[in-house]
């Protein structure tokens, strides 16, 4: 059985320690390995979650219904998930218009719902919680990111994903904007559009590493080659073991070990056959136990400050695939909050 006492010191959450936990099953657009319902709504849980339910099966919900609150009460953790329906407030209708911009898909929505997830995100870390995201489309890291870096201006940002997430709106070929939170936060050209100025440029390149990628378009692919952001395939991963990918991201984003983090993790970074019920899968990705070292490696820092846990899609896969899954992502949220194997 796993250790249950966080094992690291916490060098900027507040005692008692405290996750502030954030459930937003949103999902805007169509993704694109799988074609998934139309979802456009932002919605907080709360006790009673049988109108989400009845909405979309989603991946926020069960992770709550599965028991992760008590997992992270006995890792020492109060749980404030308190005011756990402001974000309803978001609740865009479907049939309030929200045409393209050039192709980016529901912009004004994805706007909204990441800017109020922005702020509530920023009000767990500014109180020292760590701030605990569950999604949901990793557009969302947009309001996330933010809210975490308007607390923690000095923070860096490990984003575990197949896929890097920095198109421009210049360069994405989909325009779903799931593929663009990233040149958001960085202010690349092009992320200069009214409707998304709330986002400041927060991330400098030498504080962002990726790891686990392995589906890259090629817009992406001269983006991180030109703003020379640090990145580590599934090839590194292969060559070097994640033990050394892990210290070499580190050293990167974090050489002193002072900087507040900020874990960002996709669970399609996962190879399908760990967690299969995800909307954007890719094989060749991160084992169990790949996945579960990145996030017992950053909780040993004592420096993570927010993490997200994202693309978790329950309406994806046979009963067995998403009990998997959910599992999976139960087990990387105490992973990353200091559950240990002794």
């Amino acid at each position: 059985m796993a250790a249950t006492t966080p094992l690291s010191p916490h060098k900027f959450l507040q005692s008692p320690l405290t996750a502030g936990v954030v459930g937003c099953p949103f999902r805007p657009i169509i993704m694109r390995a799988h074609p998934l319902p139309d979802v456009s709504l932002a919605h907080v849980l709360v006790a009673n979650a049988h109108s989400a339910r009845a909405l979309n099966q989603t991946g926020p919900l069960e992770l709550i219904e599965s028991g992760l609150l008590k997992d992270i009460q006995d890792l020492g953790y109060v749980v404030d998930f308190q005011r756990a329906d402001e974000l309803s407030t978001s609740i865009t209708s479907i049939n309030e218009p929200d045409p393209d911009i050039g192709n980016l898909k529901k912009p004004r929505l994805v706007s909204k719902v990441t800017k109020e997830l922005a702020e509530r995100v920023y009000y767990h870390a500014s109180k020292g919680q760590l701030a605990v995201t569950l999604g949901g489309d990793h557009s969302l890291a947009m309001g996330t990111v933010s809210g975490s870096f308007k607390a923690h201006p000095e923070a860096c940002l490990i984003w575990i994903d197949a896929h890097a997430d920095i198109n421009t709106p210049l360069t994405t070929p989909s325009g779903n904007l799931h593929g663009c939170p990233v040149s958001f936060l960085m202010g690349l050209p092009g992320t200069d559009i009214p409707e998304f100025d709330w986002i400041k440029p927060v991330l400098q390149k030498e504080r962002l590493v990726y790891i686990g990628l392995r589906d890259i378009d090629a817009g992406e692919r001269k983006i991180l080659k030109d703003y020379n952001i640090k990145a580590f395939s599934m090839y590194h991963v292969d060559r070097y073991g994640i033990g050394q990918v892990m210290e070499m991201a580190l050293a990167h984003v974090n050489p002193d070990n002072d900087r507040p983090i900020h874990l960002s993790f996709d669970v399609d970074a996962l190879d399908p056959t760990v967690a299969p019920s995800t909307g954007t899968a890719v094989r060749g990705g991160l084992t169990f136990r790949e996945g579960h070292f990145i996030c017992e490696r950053v909780a040993e820092t004592g420096c993570l400050v927010a993490l997200d846990i994202m693309e978790i899609n329950p309406s994806l896969g046979e009963a067995s695939s998403v009990t998997q899954t959910v599992d999976v992502g139960r087990s990387l949220v105490r992973s990353s909050l200091g559950e240990t194997l002794l």
